[in-house]
């Protein structure tokens, strides 16, 4: 299974910008994908995720502010971010897994939130 994750930029205080996960290979081994962001010195940290029972969860510091969604046409799961923040600056990533753990990880998009 490889992951591409796309859609990061540079963006203002509250503006938007929405993150792509695109899944190819035997993608029917998955069965949930996870977002993640790293900061500048800091641990990287659980976004949220969604699985293919449409369960869809959040991290506190996000909610409301993201959404998951997913495209199963286009293998492709989306992170919408709103409301963006000089905090939510990150690379992001995107994970696969089929069971509790995160078996495949894309590449980082490179997310900056400035003026």
């Amino acid at each position: 299974v490889q992951l591409q994750a796309s859609g990061g930029g540079l963006v203002q205080p509250g503006g938007s910008l929405r993150l792509s996960c695109t899944t190819s290979g035997r993608t029917d081994s998955i069965y949930r994908i996870g977002w993640f962001r790293q900061a500048p010195g800091k641990e990287r940290e659980v976004v949220g995720g969604i699985n293919w029972n449409k369960n869809i969860y959040y991290a506190d510091s996000v909610k409301g502010r993201f959404t998951i969604s997913r495209d199963n046409a286009r293998h492709t799961v989306y992170l919408q971010m709103n409301s963006l923040k000089p905090e939510d600056t990150a690379v992001y990533y995107c994970a696969a897994g089929s069971g509790s753990s995160w078996d495949y990880w894309g590449n980082g998009t490179l997310v900056t939130v400035s003026s």
